[in-house]
């Protein structure tokens, strides 16, 4: 099996660039899927185990031998349950055997025996936020978020990423040693990037003879 996971800051475009390379190398591509997946498992709402886990939540729970969790008395116990869960759903995709690409999740940690090729997907603020915003344009006008709480979700949706990097391995997010390739998104039409990124992948498992 070959897997690649992408790990992203939030409006990097991290997943639209997964998506894509998945449709060029013809791999499997799990992103929400992943969601579905536990929300089917629990008998819950999508949504809700999304907004659970979109919260992480990991640095509320001590990890043991290999990453497991032990839940601290009195908290409540769903969220421990979703992420066990995830856990579960992440493995058992790597265990199918099938060539895929997972975005998020800290994949990249929990198959890190798998030996994935690892890719961070970054850009600078601004990019981020023109990105967000236009993303907020295809949405009806009433629903439509300010700059400002695009601004308040991008830092917030970091801050969680980060504070889960480091609790799960001791590193800052996005260090450039944790991965195999960092992609900075900025100024690059993410269609003719991600054709260099399949690139630069193919020849990644052909040197580690995959």
């Amino acid at each position: 099996m070959r897997l690649i996971t992408i790990s992203r800051q939030f409006g990097s475009g991290g997943r639209e660039l997964g998506k894509r390379l998945s449709d060029i190398l013809g791999w499997d591509y799990y992103d929400r899927e992943i969601i579905e997946a536990v929300a089917r498992e629990q008998g819950m709402d999508e949504d809700y185990v999304h907004r659970v886990l979109s919260r992480h939540g990991w640095h509320n729970y001590q990890l043991t031998y290999r990453n497991s969790f032990h839940q601290p008395l009195g908290q409540p116990g769903h969220r421990t349950e979703l992420l066990v869960q995830e856990r579960k759903v992440i493995r058992e995709i790597a265990k199918a055997g099938n060539d895929c690409i997972i975005v998020g999740r800290d994949a990249d940690v929990i198959l890190q025996e798998e030996q994935p090729f690892r890719i961070f997907v970054c850009a600078d603020l601004s990019f981020r936020l023109e990105r967000c915003m236009k993303h907020e344009e295809k949405q009806p006008e009433e629903e439509r978020l300010t700059e400002k709480a695009i601004l308040r979700n991008i830092r917030r949706i970091d801050r969680n990423r980060r504070q889960t990097r480091e609790i799960l391995t001791g590193k800052d997010f996005g260090d450039a040693g944790s991965f195999d390739l960092t992609v900075n998104t900025a100024r690059w039409d993410i269609k003719k990037l991600t054709e260099a990124v399949a690139d630069f992948s193919r020849r990644w498992f052909e040197c580690n003879g995959k």
